[in-house]
């Protein structure tokens, strides 16, 4: 069933548009405006721009969505494949399905409310021109790994997102900005380089390079040696990005240091697409690697919950100085944790979960991360004890939309049932309790005990910092130092008074409002109509798991 029949010509174009337009965009963002777009403000006409592309290309993908057929959601669909490079066997080839249409829709989405956002709010550093530009391409290369079926392919758009995020980092980020962006851009090169040496393997032993003949293939033209060496490689590559701990330790710094935006396309869309080259490529391609790896996959997926969650208490709790948006960070270890845990049970009801918990947390964990940013603007900090002992009522009696929304994020970052967030955490665990053949099932319970426990300290963390950000904390008066006596926002409108009393400080914004109430609608929708997501990815995922067959 199509909601609007599509000419199959049309969905090429479509799809192909959303790749190359962002791209296309970027290099006009460099160029001399014409004189009539130029307007009083040049900086404004180059943030003007990037709303226009972004937007243009997030009406191609829903439109895209509008004419998928989802009664065939398995199959892949506007579909080019042309020779590019015949010596090697590279193609162009484009396609999606539904477990890529809604990665190719959150991103076009969450691009969009960045470049809206920063038409308002545009982070403190050099040109706007380069910074659109540098977001354009970040957009473009997110997209092209969503949509290529060709290994060499997928390889050129994964790095391709690397250099855009270091200069968003490095130029536009905060305190230690420049440490954080060469440690983000040392371990992601690192692992990319083992990760090339695993899909050159596999092309040259399999003697091509084409994603969707070689899933079809389902592994058989590769001996197993083969597959557990290219799983050990090009797994750490996947993992390093996902990111899986102990690799995940340039996350926090990271999205400490980058500016909101950063840290809404890096925790949206970027992490997404280690867990996504794990469903694409190693679960069908290589099965009896995957099935060899599996268990220590699972082991360091919850051991990853577990740390994150613990992390974030340490951060949490009082006198701890702990910065809200490092919490945030270490809440997406454990949140991408569940991800790689549904993705170790090789069942489609793990994948399945793991794809929906994908979905949540981009639109959770981005949400939060406008809501961190919006916080500190006002503040001037993200230290929690600040926020929480010098602050008088706090965000309720403050801010009152803005402390309702924090609350509203938190809870469904908890995986509150009725909110995105619960979906995905319950079949990654459902698909834990029974694991495909093969795979232990008393040592796949034990990881679900560990995830489910996992859950209780998300639960944990996240109430205590709903309770010091939003209700505050009753400090006396003589306690607190002179610094935290009169918190004084960055360049936020607020309007600090006396030491310790409540003063107002501005709520939500339109422009605020406009970016942010599109992922509150459908973290809402999700939770209450999981469907919509199920109904695309579970045949999807089916025929991957049965190696190309419906």
């Amino acid at each position: 069933m199509t909601v609007i029949d599509i000419n199959p010509s049309v969905m090429q174009f479509l799809l192909a548009f959303i790749v190359v337009a962002p791209l296309l965009g970027a290099v006009a963002a460099l160029l001399p405006a014409p004189p009539g777009l130029r307007g009083k403000n040049p900086d404004q006409a180059v943030l003007r721009h990037g709303v226009t592309v972004t937007g243009a290309v997030l009406i191609a993908a829903i439109v895209l969505a509008v004419g998928f057929d989802h009664d065939h959601p398995a199959t892949m669909q506007a579909t080019t494949d042309i020779s590019w490079i015949p010596a090697l066997g590279v193609r162009i080839h484009l396609g999606i399905d539904g477990i890529s249409l809604p990665l190719l829709l959150l991103t076009a989405l969450l691009t969009f409310l960045c470049a809206l956002y920063s038409y308002f709010k545009l982070p403190a550093g050099p040109s706007p021109k380069a910074f659109i530009a540098l977001v354009l391409v970040l957009e473009s290369g997110t997209l092209a790994t969503f949509a290529v079926l060709d290994l060499l392919l997928f390889f050129l758009a994964f790095e391709m997102v690397l250099i855009p995020m270091y200069f968003l980092i490095a130029r536009w980020g905060g305190d230690q900005r420049r440490a954080a962006a060469w440690k983000f851009i040392l371990y992601t090169l690192l692992g990319s380089v083992v990760m090339l040496l695993g899909l050159l393997l596999i092309g040259l032993k399999s003697g091509t390079f084409d994603m969707v003949a070689l899933a079809t293939d389902n592994g058989r033209g590769l001996t197993t040696s083969v597959q557990v060496v290219a799983v050990l490689a090009i797994g750490v590559g996947l993992a390093v990005k996902t990111p899986m701990w102990p690799l995940h330790s340039w996350l926090p710094d990271a999205h400490t240091a980058a500016p909101t935006v950063g840290s809404v396309l890096l925790a949206g869309v970027m992490l997404k697409m280690g867990t996504y080259g794990f469903v694409r490529i190693l679960l069908p391609i290589a099965p009896d690697g995957m099935r060899t790896f599996a268990p220590y996959l699972a082991a360091f997926a919850v051991v990853g919950i577990v740390y994150g969650s613990l992390a974030c208490l340490a951060l949490a709790r009082n006198g701890a100085k702990g910065d809200l948006k490092r919490l945030i960070a270490y809440s997406s270890v454990g949140h991408m944790g569940f991800v790689l845990l549904g993705i170790a049970t090789m069942t489609p009801t793990g994948v399945n979960g793991a794809l929906f918990a994908n979905i949540a947390h981009g639109l959770i964990t981005g949400l939060l991360f406008f809501l961190v940013g919006a916080i500190k603007d006002r503040y001037g900090t993200a230290d929690l004890d600040t926020l929480a002992g010098a602050t008088g009522a706090a965000l309720y009696g403050r801010a009152p939309r803005l402390g309702a929304l924090l609350a509203f994020a938190a809870v469904a970052s908890l995986g509150l049932p009725g909110l995105a967030g619960f979906w995905g955490e319950m079949l990654t665990l459902f698909g834990a309790y029974s694991p495909a053949e093969g795979l232990s099932r008393p040592a796949f319970r034990t990881f679900m005990a560990i995830g489910a426990f996992g859950t209780l300290l998300t639960a944990a963390y996240m109430l205590i910092v709903v309770r010091r950000v939003c209700m505050g904390e009753h400090t006396p008066h003589s306690q607190l130092s002179p610094d935290d006596r009169t918190p004084q926002p960055a360049d936020g409108p607020g309007r600090p008074t006396a030491a310790g009393s409540p003063s107002q400080l501005a709520d939500i914004q339109t422009y605020e409002a406009a970016a942010w109430t599109p992922l509150a609608a459908l973290t809402v929708l999700a939770g209450l109509w999981p469907a919509i997501l199920l109904g695309l990815t579970d045949p999807a995922v089916q025929k991957l798991l049965a190696g190309g067959k419906s």
